[in-house]
């Protein structure tokens, strides 16, 4: 999956609407909708918000798999 797509499935996990997560971020849901459609990208100055509003790790909001050593 692709970052548009994780944000999307993550935040539907969360039962948050773009709005709500808009509102988390302080930012538009028109922003949170273009992220999702994947015509942009979330500045990397929300990266970590967005992935503590979210619930998860950056690794896991990039699509990241884990590999054990």
């Amino acid at each position: 999956m692709c970052l548009s797509e994780n944000i999307k499935k993550f935040r539907l996990e969360n039962n948050l609407t773009q709005e709500q997560l808009a509102a988390v971020l302080g930012i538009s849901a028109q922003a949170v909708s273009k992220w999702e459609t994947g015509n942009t990208y979330p500045d990397g100055a929300l990266l970590v918000p967005l992935a503590k509003a979210l619930s998860v790790s950056l690794d896991e909001l990039f699509g990241n798999k884990t590999v054990s050593m």
